[in-house]
């Protein structure tokens, strides 16, 4: 990988735990949802945005010639390298008080990923990763899991308000006959990295846009993890759907979600 994306990688991982206190700094109480409904489910809070900003004001000063693209502002800057970064992947959660949620940011070389940072404040946990340098976690190696058999398997099933009742219980119902253990954490970025670490064996998510995956593809991709081709097949320019699994698992996950691996 050259120098440019090493020397933004290394830039990048201080900006986001920066910006990730401060969204500590914010997070409301524990207790009933703290922010501005966008729609069922969606939130919006104070956090967003300004966690947004510090990190589009920060990659602006260092590396003003490279794009830049945010959940809640949208593409701002254009550029051959493109910084994409969801300030609050779990608003959900965050809106309140709870601990699962990151600030995730990625960096994309045309429409090929080639950095991710995730951070987790609330956790004490960083995700990072760069083209052909491997997956970390807080420093140490990351790889997804060894498992084979579904019946040991333990997978998430991301829920949007965009899919319809029938879609979700039956991949939930083909999933059970699988034998797998099906789980729902509300934050994307968040079950990517853990099938990236082996936490979990697979994610289905049926929406999902282009800033929740951006700063996980990388780590997802250095930690052996397989992936649906995502940028591919419409990523880069709404939501589709996703599907990330362990190796041993992608005989038989994209059967249960429908959702192809190739």
């Amino acid at each position: 990988m050259s120098n440019a994306i090493a020397q933004r990688f290394e830039a990048a991982q201080s900006i986001v735990a920066k910006a990730a206190q401060l969204a500590m700094r914010m997070r409301p109480p524990p207790g009933g949802p703290a922010g501005t409904q966008k729609s069922a489910q969606d939130w919006l809070t104070e956090a967003d945005g300004a966690v947004e900003a510090f990190i589009g004001e920060r990659i602006g000063a260092l590396f003003p010639d490279d794009g830049f693209q945010g959940e809640e502002g949208g593409r701002t800057r254009e550029g051959a390298l493109r910084w994409v970064v969801d300030p609050i992947d779990g608003t959900s959660n965050f809106a309140r008080g709870r601990d699962r949620w990151c600030v995730s940011l990625g960096l994309l070389e045309g429409d090929r990923p080639v950095a991710g940072i995730l951070v987790a404040p609330a956790l004490g946990e960083t995700f990072a990763a760069m083209a052909g340098g491997g997956a970390t976690l807080n420093g140490a190696p990351i790889s997804a899991s060894p498992v084979t058999d579904p019946s040991r398997a333990m997978v998430e099933l991301g829920w949007s308000p965009r899919v319809t009742d029938e879609q979700y219980t039956g991949t939930f119902g083909r999933l059970l006959a699988l034998g797998a253990m099906p789980r729902s954490g509300g934050s994307g970025a968040m079950a990517l990295a853990d099938v990236a670490c082996g936490r979990l064996d697979g994610y289905i998510e049926f929406s999902i846009n282009l800033w929740d995956v951006a700063g996980a593809l990388p780590i997802l991709s250095e930690a052996g993890a397989v992936v649906s081709p995502f940028l591919r097949d419409g990523g880069l320019d709404g939501a589709i759907p996703l599907l990330a699994c362990c190796a041993g698992l992608a005989p038989v996950l994209p059967a249960a979600s429908g959702v192809a691996l190739g």
